[in-house]
């Protein structure tokens, strides 16, 4: 599939709808472009991290922030 899009007199250009619904890339995300040996050049797609990404990654129990602190007030061990 080949799709264009110009560059505009400021540099900008748009990333095509179908592309950006194929990748799931909004505002905020990163277009990385990279050269290889061959003159081509390469775009990649980088996601914005957000807060529920990072809060994936822990494993554990889920906590409540409110019971933990009547725990503490109470002389309870965590």
């Amino acid at each position: 599939m080949v799709t264009e899009t110009k560059i505009s007199k400021g540099f900008q250009t748009v990333v095509p709808s179908n592309i950006r619904k194929m990748f799931k890339v909004g505002p905020g995300d990163i277009v990385e472009w990279k050269t290889n040996k061959n003159n081509r050049v390469e775009v990649f797609f980088r996601k914005k991290i957000t807060i529920n990404d990072v809060l994936g990654m822990i494993d554990g129990p889920k906590t409540d922030a409110v019971e933990m602190k009547k725990r503490i007030q109470r002389g309870e061990k965590i």
